[in-house]
């Protein structure tokens, strides 16, 4: 895997060879191909709809789960492949302290807020701002000061990349043009390498490069503890299946992970997974701290694409991110950015089989 300065070198020859269209807003189904590899993409919450990779024996298959319709996307409640913010995962009480001011958010998950809020970047339409089939396409969002309670207005974009033949990267930028705010974005992709209408992932193996965990109260939302894995049926440093040690927990995996790393921004290598009938192999890398390791315990059942019924543990959630609920535990690292900084999060992901 190439390091973070080849990847950056390979992302300015992308983007400088890129075909830049008319910026337009209505909602629409864009598609990334380069050979047997595919992506489709839509401007509304910045989804990913489908990605199709070849198994051992080059048969083709949708590995991510999602809908046929964007009106099925419009009344979503799993945030099938969006992209969530302005600020992802929970915030303790939908409120938060920033600079001696009091921002009270709009609660969606009982009395917190979760992925932004009830209209949250995953329910809005994003601008296309340029798209080539055979690189990328950039999606632009304007967020307005209050927003969902949120302080300031904020450009976001998020760029989907080709690289190579067999990897996708994606690239998630915001800007704060007022006030400084919280910005915490992901990617909520559902991933089922065997495809997406197999059934559950409890055969699929999985390593995360993480020795700790931060762990949660009944509501899900962080207690402050940062812990070790070792020992306990989070410890994925070593390659496993997703059923071992899953009878020991009360309703599967859905806790950050701290990832290990040389230094704060650093590239590393964030999770490995494996499905051994089809062959396929997935590699994340990324920039942030933090993992969501979410096996899809609040899922179905729901009909996705095909008329296919998913049910829960039927997929595979995994979000690099900044910690949950940070704005609430000064001793995580700070999602804070002000007005003269950026914040940009990087993911990429490199597709084999074996």
């Amino acid at each position: 895997m190439a390091k973070i300065r080849e990847l950056c070198l390979f992302l300015l020859l992308a983007f400088s060879i890129a075909r830049v269209s008319e910026a337009r807003s209505e909602i629409g189904v864009y598609e990334l191909k380069r050979g047997n590899f595919s992506v489709k993409l839509t401007n509304y919450g910045a989804i990913v709809v489908s990605v199709f990779l070849p198994d051992r024996n080059g048969k083709l298959d949708d590995v991510v789960l999602g809908f046929d319709s964007i009106e099925d996307y419009k009344n979503d409640t799993a945030y099938f492949g969006a992209i969530v913010g302005r600020v992802a995962n929970r915030i303790n009480g939908a409120q938060f302290i920033l600079n001696g001011k009091k921002y009270k958010l709009v609660p969606n998950d009982g009395n917190n807020t979760l992925h932004g809020g009830p209209k949250g970047f995953s329910d809005v339409v994003w601008q296309v701002e340029n798209y080539d089939t055979d690189t990328h396409i950039t999606f632009t969002y304007n967020s307005t000061n209050g927003e969902e309670g949120f302080p300031g207005d904020l450009r976001v974009s998020v760029t989907y990349l080709l690289i190579d033949t067999n990897k996708l990267s994606v690239i998630m930028k915001a800007t704060p043009l007022s006030k400084a705010t919280p910005v915490n974005l992901a990617s909520h992709t559902y991933w089922n390498l065997a495809g997406h209408s197999s059934g559950d992932v409890f055969s699929h193996q999985v390593q995360l490069l993480a020795d700790k965990i931060t762990p949660v109260d009944k509501e899900l939302i962080p207690t402050g503890d940062i812990l070790s894995v070792e020992g306990t049926p989070y410890d994925f440093l070593h390659i496993h299946e997703v059923k071992t040690k899953f009878h020991e927990l009360p309703n599967g995996y859905d806790i950050n992970y701290v990832l290990k790393y040389e230094r704060d921004g650093h590239f590393h290598k964030a999770a490995v997974v494996y499905e051994s009938k089809s062959g396929r192999k997935m590699e994340l890398w990324t920039n942030q701290p933090g993992l969501q390791f979410y096996t899809s315990n609040m899922l179905g059942p729901v009909k996705g694409k095909g008329g296919v019924t998913y049910n829960n543990y039927g997929a595979i959630c995994l979000e690099t991110q900044g910690f949950p609920d940070a704005v609430n535990h000064p001793h995580f690292p700070s999602q804070i950015v002000k007005p003269g900084e950026s914040y940009e999060h990087v993911m990429v992901y490199r597709f084999t089989t074996e």
